[in-house]
Order: structure tokens, then sequence, then C-alpha cells
């Protein structure tokens, strides 16, 4: 991982993080019975009844729940599989397969009357009916495969009730739009199939995370689920030809439709999202945006009759084969061009389009293969989406060795009105392109110091030695062994399957807090690290994590901030190595930097919390945004800094205790070094509290007498 400027053509600068990669080839390669690294590890579970599959885009979700689902019909007694998909257009992912042309027991066939996606109709209320009434011809039939949209699903059940579901194994594709929300009725009803007891469940997410503020799952229904994971890194690592990603923002002044040439190099295949008509960055007439954005990779030669892709004629005289999947003021055109897009005989075709321009489609579940370029304009509000759309341009396909996403931000202005709104939009851009890179660096096992080797890594040449700066790697999983000293070891199973597993939730918390963003960003100069690592991200852990025993608590803090800030470290010395002109080449990248940061100091948990998380984030901004407007910025968060909060004084305190029964005295209010006296200052700000507290309650008490 490397901090990297520019792109192939040198149009133009986009400050992003570079992802190399081993290209091992390895999660492309099947096995006997034809199942490719991913699907053979969520094979290998088929037997549970409750399984969560968390595995990126492209990475084969759809035919290992095939595997899995003939097995339970075959093998393990149940009567019928249903497939719920979010929208219609991905029902295709789940269209006949020959599995036993590779070496599976059987095929994959879903008896046309019941793929429900290839019907016609919309999935609302009123004209559903006809879909729900399927639903329960297919339930009193023999036949054993059902593919339906989330919402059809929805009606059925509300129609029908649970227990008509009863043996049945119920796969939930892109599981992340359920939500334990009340609200959310396709989560409510998980909630009473799970209280029921009587079907098999499966879902699938390509996302990292529960959720962007609503968790997917209660806790207690969460604990009945078996996970298998499978990270970005291990299927880009395993890829045949991509063998680098790059995650960037781009800001620009004025109207985006006049930047966007800027970023849109016509020589890369490219998804273009626009941003929705409600947003800042639209200029409120879609069709219009589309046609400048045409205007700006050559003149327009017509339409192409067959596939319905506008024909773009480049300065240098070639012809774009350009997707519109905006306009839909004509439902049959539109039609057109997605049957165009859908055409099995020309998955393999590079020549087939160049660029596809789209609004709210061509996110989930959509498969370009050639796609080298996901370009968003403006902020979304969803992490996981995010992670959908830049899972459209991390395919691997022959010849395609790079791969980019790019975020094009509106930069905060001066004489805007809007400013508050326009750098709320960008610490979102920026937190989502921080957790993606935390989403794509390997797995860290942290343990406390001289806690002896792990079986299954490789310390290099000389070994782990102890006292050394040990760092150990597994070749098979990409994992990293770190040692740190005075690592706080979690007590409870759940605390240690937190620390292998959910590290990348409690990240993506924290870089939800708007707080922690624009004090760890802006307010550099206001802001200690350990205001940001300790207090922080311990009141994070313990509002997500209410039951477990502190010790376990602070445990999950440390491996969080200790995952996070060791691979922003190895990020900066990275760029600080490049900048020297030395250069981090192949799939060793983030492993080199992590060996230049870990080597040059004695790793303790203390030291790893004295690290802002922000550095290598702002050292990046610096360099992509204005100076005038990075200033300004800066001066309205400054700005807006308050005197400590009750819960923020309430966690110096404890701190304070801490430091008490460490030192031997309580932290010095004077002292030179700032985060004793914070503390110290934490200590009477909430004495102050407890004493307004105790007055009001006196005054209250003398009121009523």
């Amino acid at each position: 991982m490397s901090e990297h400027i520019g792109n192939p053509t040198n149009q133009y600068t986009v400050p992003s993080v570079s992802i190399t990669t081993a290209r091992t080839g390895a999660s492309s390669k099947a096995n006997a019975l034809g199942m490719r690294a991913m699907q053979e590890r969520a094979y290998a579970k088929r037997g549970e009844q409750y399984l969560l599959i968390k595995s990126p885009p492209a990475s084969g979700k759809s035919r290992a729940l095939m595997f899995i689902a003939l097995d339970k019909l075959h093998n393990q007694g149940l009567q019928q599989a249903i497939i719920v998909v979010p929208e219609r257009s991905i029902g295709g992912s789940f269209a006949d397969e020959p599995l036993s042309q590779y070496g599976f027991y059987w095929d994959w066939q879903v008896a046309p009357q019941w793929n429900l996606c290839n019907a016609p109709g919309v999935d609302e209320p009123r004209v559903a009916k006809s879909k729900v009434d399927a639903v329960r011809k297919f339930l009193e039939s023999t036949d054993k495969l059902l593919v339906c949209t989330h919402a059809t699903f929805r009606f059925a059940v509300e129609e029908l009730g649970i227990d008509a579901f009863d043996n049945r194994l119920i796969a939930i594709d892109e599981f992340h739009h359920v939500s334990s929300n009340p609200d959310n009725v396709l989560g409510s009803q998980l909630g009473a199939f799970i209280a029921r007891d009587k079907v098999h469940l499966v879902a699938m997410t390509g996302s990292y995370f529960r959720g962007d503020s609503e968790a997917v799952l209660g806790p207690v229904d969460e604990a009945k689920f078996e996970t298998i994971t499978y990270t970005y890194y291990e299927q880009l690592n395993g890829y045949q030809w991509l063998k680098s990603l790059d995650i960037g923002y781009f800001f620009y002044t004025g109207r985006y439709v006049e930047a966007i040439e800027k970023v849109l190099d016509p020589r890369l295949k490219t998804i273009v999202h626009i941003p929705n008509v409600n947003s800042r960055e639209s200029l409120q007439d879609k069709e219009r945006e589309v046609n400048e954005i045409m205007e700006s990779l050559g003149k327009w030669d017509g339409v192409d009759p067959v596939t319905g892709f506008h024909l773009v004629k480049t300065k240098e005289g070639r012809t774009l084969k350009v997707a519109d999947l905006v306009d839909d003021s004509d439902p049959a055109k539109r039609s057109k061009v997605l049957t165009a897009l859908k055409d099995p005989a020309q998955k393999n075709n590079r020549d087939h389009v160049d660029i596809i321009i789209a609004l709210g489609m061509a996110k989930e579940g959509f498969d370009w293969i050639w796609c080298e370029h996901a370009l968003t304009i403006g902020y979304r509000s969803s992490l996981t989406e995010i992670v959908q759309i830049i899972g459209r341009a991390t395919r691997d396909a022959e010849g395609k060795e790079r791969a980019r996403f790019t975020n094009l931000i509106a930069e905060p202005a001066a004489e805007q009105a809007a400013v508050a709104e326009a750098v709320n939009d960008m610490l979102k851009a920026i937190s989502a392109s921080l957790l993606m890179e935390q989403v794509l660096a390997p797995r860290y096992e942290f343990t406390p110091k001289n806690n002896g080797p792990k079986d299954g890594f490789d310390y290099g040449e000389e070994g782990y030695k102890d006292g050394g700066h040990n760092i150990g790697v597994n070749t098979d999983t990409g994992q990293i062994h770190v040692e740190i000293n005075g690592l706080t070891t979690p007590q409870s199973p759940e605390a240690t399957r937190i620390c292998k597993e959910d590290l990348n939730e409690v990240v993506t918390s924290f870089l939800q807090d708007k707080t922690v963003l624009e004090r760890g960003l802006f307010d550099k100069e206001n802001t200690l690290p350990e205001e940001l690592t300790q207090l922080h991200m311990g009141k994070i852990v313990r509002e997500r994590y209410p039951d477990l025993s502190d010790t376990d608590q602070e445990a999950i803090r440390q491996h969080a901030i200790a995952a996070m800030n060791i691979t922003q470290q190895a990020k900066l010395a990275l760029a600080l190595a490049d900048a020297n002109g030395g250069t981090a080449q192949g799939s060793t990248a983030l492993l080199d930097g992590v060996r230049k940061f870990i080597n040059v100091r004695d790793l303790d948990i203390d030291l790893i919390d004295r690290i802002n998380p922000f550095d290598a984030a702002y050292a990046v901004l610096a360099k992509a945004m204005d100076e005038k407007s990075l200033r300004q910025v800066q001066a309205s968060i400054a700005a807006k800094k308050v005197s400590i909060p009750e819960d923020a004084a309430r966690e110096l305190a404890k701190r304070a205790l801490q430091f008490k029964n460490e030192r031997g005295r309580v932290p010095d209010i004077n002292s030179a070094d700032a985060w004793e006296k914070r503390m110290a200052e934490g200590v009477a700000a909430f004495a102050r509290y407890r004493a307004q507290a105790k007055a009001a309650q006196a005054q209250g008490e003398s009121g009523n007498g």
C-alpha cells in the first residue's frame, strides 16, 4: 500500500492509496468439485443451520450459495430453497449453471416460472399479488428452487405467514439491506424466522460491516450464525491479472460537469455514477448532465441501433460506446441498453462498451469484468454503497492490471453559503477512503511482546527473536503477526472473536464519528491523539459491546487502534520512502511499510495511543486541496471547540485513576506532558459536573420538602 499520485495517462492528479497485490491466481483456481477458494471455505460449513458469508464483490458468493443449497436439498432433508435478491437485475446471478461439468454432484436449474426476477411487473404492493401467488404455488409444488426479490419475499411472508416456510432454506443476497431496526420489515421477519427456528438461513454480503448506522442483526441473533469471512486482501491477492487498486478523491469548484474531464480518462473502461437529483452536486437536470459528460469525451455520433449505446468520437478519432442508464423517459430504449449490457455472448468482449453512465443502477451485482475505473460524483452517505461501487472495478480480467475508484467532491469555497454541508460531505468521502484502506489491508494477528512465534507464520531469514521486532506473515491468508508491548489480551471467546474478525466494524464506527474526523483531521493543534485513541475509541467500544468486561473492552479498543494506526503509519512510511527516491513494489508493499514503521521504534500500546490515526490522511489531503480552502476548513472546525463534555470528563477521570495506580500520583494540571494535563483537566471538569448534579439534587429535595 503506498501513496500514489497520477495515472497512466498523466492527464490529472488524484491523491490516492494504491494497493499492490501478489497475483497468485489462488482465488480463481478451482478444486475437484469446481469450487474456488472462498466457495470451498463456505461449502465446508454447509451443515450449519445459520450461515453468514462475508465476502467481497466478484468472489463467487452466488455460486457458493448454489453448492450449499443443493447439498441442503439432496443431503440435509430440506424441502425447498428460496433465493432472495434486492433487485430484479441481480436475479441473473442465479441463472442455470451446469455445475456437474466442473466436478460437482448436481446442476443448478431454476424452472423458468420460478425465477420471479424475470417475470414482468414491479415490486409494489398493488402489483405484487401475482408474484405472491406464485410464491404460494411454489411452496405447494414439488419443485426445489425459487428466485425472487426482497420485496416479493416480504409481501409473501406478510400474506402467507412465517410457518409457511418451515423446513426450507432461505438465502438472502446483499444482506446489508436488512436491518434490526423495527421499521425494517425484512429485518423483523428474519428475527421471527430465527425465533421459530424451523428454517435454514444463508446470508451473503460484500460489506465488512453490519450496516452504516443500524445493525443488521441483534447480538443474540447474530451469535447463532456461523460466519465465513473471505477478505478483500485474499481476493485481490489471489487474482491472476489485476495487480493494483487505487482509491482516491478529487476536489473541484464550480459545476462538476466542467471538472469531470480532469478525472474521466476515455482510455479507461469506466462506470460514472452521477449525483442524486436531491444532492448538492446535482445540476437538477440529469439528462443534460449525461449530455455534458458525453461532450467532455468528444463529439456525439449517433446511436447504435442494436445496443442503444451512444457513439462518441474522441479528438484522437476513436469511437466510444457509451451506455446511458440515467435516461428513463423511454422504457423500451432503456430496456434495450440493459439487455445489451447483460448479453452473455458479450461478457468476454472487452470492446463491447467503453463507458457506462448511471444514477442508481450498476452498483450491486452488476458484473462488467472490464471496468477499470469507478468514478463517483458526490459523497455516498452509505459506506456499504462505496464498497459495492468499488467492487464494480475489482473484477479480474485478462490484461487488466490496474483498477481505480475516484470520488469527485465539491470543495468548500469561501463564498459558499453551505460551507458546513460541504465540509460534512468531504469528511464522509475521506472516511470512506480510510475505511477501504482498512478493508483492503491484510488482517493483523496481534499478541503481547515475547509471546512466541505463531504457527503458520514466516518470520524471515533471521526467524523469531526474543525482544526483537517480530513480524510474521502467513503467506496463505496474507495475515501479519505483530507483537506489541503492553497489549491487553481478550479474555472471553466473544472478545477474542471480535479481535480476530470484527475490528473493521469497530473502525467503521470510529470513522463515522463526525467529531473524531473533524478533530483528528482539522483541529490537530487543540486535539491530543489520546483523546481520539483512548476516549473516543473507548466510548465506541463500550457502546458497541456493553456486556463485555472492562478488560475485554480495553483489549478490543487497543486491537482496533493498533490495526488502524499501523496501516496508516505503514502508508506514511512508504510515502516518505517514495519521496526520498525509494520504491515499494510488489505484493510486499504494505508489509514493507509495517517493517519501516516498527523497526525504528520499540512498539508498545502507549506509543500507538500517542499517534493521531489521521496523520497519513492529512498528508494526502494537504496535496489534494487548495491551501486557502484547507485553512478555512481548519478555522471553521477549531471555532466549534467546546468545553469538555460530561461523558468525556468521566472517561478522562477513569484514565486518571489508571494513571494514579501506575505512577502512584494523580495527573498534574501543570504538567509539560499534554495528555497528563488533559487528564487532570478532565478530573476537574468531572468534579464540577458531580458538584452541579449534587447541588441540583439538593435543591430538588429542599423544594419538595
